[in-house]
């Protein structure tokens, strides 16, 4: 989404290193990139992601995979000299009880919700980079916080999926076998802020054109949802 609105911006040259032939946490991959690339700026998007099963099952591998592919793009921008580095971090990096709605003053309130931790770390250190980085060495990066987001081409993974695909499916599935209910993980009463995956590339895009400051901004929408209202949504989807 992000490339489609670039896209309509009137960019052309617009390189998009994917897994088959580039892996982002070997240096020497990085360093081809930006070789081929020849880029002005760099949008970071690129993640090793899952829901709540995946980041229990694999939180060694989801702290190294993302903090290394960070680190080293970043350096690598910085010594091709880059003109603009964005870094896309989660709201997973926001600590366990903060306040809803999140403030980016918040950031650094407390420790994360201990099954997204590692994750959340790994990518809360893009800010720190991007900052430290620009105060030695002048070097333009910014830190951008989006918030659960969902559309279009989401993963339905059970094993990996976020909460609203996740919960599509399962009720999807029991729609389709007749089964009289659905089982959640949970009391319903958690909430989330979810945006839709259009509306944040159109927000990611403005800021690339826009800003240019040190401090953390979050996407979002600027309210919360139960998960249990939002199965009470899709209960009422008949047509799922």
């Amino acid at each position: 989404y992000v490339v489609e609105k670039l896209k309509e911006r009137g960019c052309s040259n617009i390189f998009i290193p994917r897994i088959e032939e580039y892996d982002l946490r070997n240096l020497d991959d990085i360093i081809k990139i930006y070789k081929l690339a020849k880029a002005d700026i760099v949008i970071h998007l690129a993640a090793v992601v899952g829901g709540i099963g995946a980041n229990r099952e694999n939180p060694g591998s989801f702290f190294y995979d993302n903090l290394i592919m960070g680190i080293q793009l970043m350096e690598e921008a910085r010594k091709s000299s880059i003109e603009k580095f964005v870094a896309i971090g989660t709201i997973c990096a926001y600590p366990k009880f903060t306040p809803v709605p999140f403030k980016e003053e918040d950031l650094w309130n407390g420790y994360p919700e201990e099954t997204n931790a590692p994750y959340g770390l790994a990518k809360k250190m893009l800010l720190v980079q991007s900052q430290a980085y620009r105060q030695q060495y002048g070097f333009n990066s910014i830190f951008l916080l989006p918030v659960n987001l969902y559309g279009t081409g989401d993963n339905f993974d059970p094993k990996s999926s976020h909460v609203i695909p996740a919960l599509i499916k399962k009720f999807y599935e029991a729609k389709v076998k007749n089964e009289p209910e659905v089982a959640v993980w949970g009391t319903g009463n958690a909430t989330r802020e979810f945006f839709y995956v259009e509306d944040c590339a159109e927000a990611i895009v403005l800021a690339t054109e826009k800003y240019d400051k040190p401090d953390p901004v979050n996407i979002g929408a600027g309210f919360e949802v139960s998960i249990k209202d939002l199965d009470l949504l899709l209960v009422k989807e008949k047509e799922l």
